[in-house]
């Protein structure tokens, strides 16, 4: 059995309802976590479902958890992950899930899989700079981690894995439990041939001929702080600590002098990276 999680924060009603018509019939159980100060009725276009409400927003590790821990009781053998900025072709579940039944079958320890990226802003499928590939098998591809949108998890890892790391709230969680399981001998994986659509970022900006993500002044807080714990953490990959912490500079340069809402995203960064070097976690308001 097979059981969906959606995590939405404030979405765009259509744009969701759009992704949960897509996604019907796909899985046999969907859980919808809301972490939205309102709560939302998506009966319009799904009857049944099962509704999570936290309306002070417990963070997307807590929703995936809180989703998870639901779907081990219902005695769901996968999870897919979604969120509100994702599109899915009707075929995408069934495709992922054949991938990943095949590879247990034939003795691989791919613990999650997930599609394609084909960015909305760009128009165009997003492919890492510094991410190795560390094994092509047929249809897969084995990476070092993948985003939580899409990534479809055999639950039965949970137990040596574990749940999502809810003390980063949101920034880095996806790849971080990716970079754990990796850790433990265990793989992930992508597939080559199935593509979902999602957005990355809330906008884009051009400095000097660079393309950048430009995302709500909060996360700047979430990703400046999570980089300095993360990178504390000897499982983490060498090339993303080396990237993040290389590029941060520059990100704040340009968040607090060519973006608009400069003294806020200056003031998010700034406690970011005091709460970062601190070693502070979890929700921004439980500090500031």
């Amino acid at each position: 059995m097979i059981g969906t999680i959606l995590v939405v924060y404030n979405p765009d009603l259509a744009l969701t309802e759009r992704l949960l018509t897509r996604l019907y019939g796909q899985t046999e159980e969907v859980i919808i976590v809301d972490n939205s100060p309102q709560p939302h009725n998506f009966k319009k276009v799904i009857e049944y479902y099962t509704y999570l409400h936290f309306p002070e927003n417990i963070g997307i590790a807590a929703a995936h958890n809180a989703g998870l821990i639901h779907l081990l009781k219902l005695g769901c053998e996968y999870a897919i992950l979604l969120d509100q900025d994702s599109l899915i072709p009707t075929d995408m579940v069934f495709n992922l899930s054949s991938l990943l039944k095949a590879s247990k079958k034939m003795k691989q320890n791919i613990v999650a899989i997930g599609p394609r990226i084909h960015c909305s802003f760009s128009d165009e499928n997003v492919r890492s700079l510094v991410q190795r590939e560390v094994f092509e098998y047929e249809q897969l591809v084995g990476v070092t981690q993948i985003i939580a949108s899409g990534m479809m998890i055999d639950l039965s890892a949970i137990d040596e894995v574990g749940l999502k790391d809810e003390s980063l709230f949101i920034d880095g969680v996806d790849h971080e439990w990716c970079w754990r399981a990796r850790s433990m001998g265990l793989s992930i994986a992508r597939a080559k041939q199935v593509e979902m659509i999602h957005r990355l970022g809330d906008s884009r900006s051009k400095f000097i001929g660079m393309t950048y993500k430009v995302g709500a002044p909060i996360r700047l807080y979430y990703q400046f702080r999570n980089i300095l714990l993360l990178s504390r953490r000897p499982y983490v990959p060498s090339y993303w600590k080396a990237r993040c912490l290389f590029f941060m500079p520059i990100r704040f340069f340009l968040n607090s002098v060519m973006q608009t809402n400069k003294r806020k995203r200056f003031t998010y960064m700034v406690r970011g990276i005091w709460d970062g070097i601190l070693g502070r976690s979890g929700a921004y308001n439980k500090h500031w």
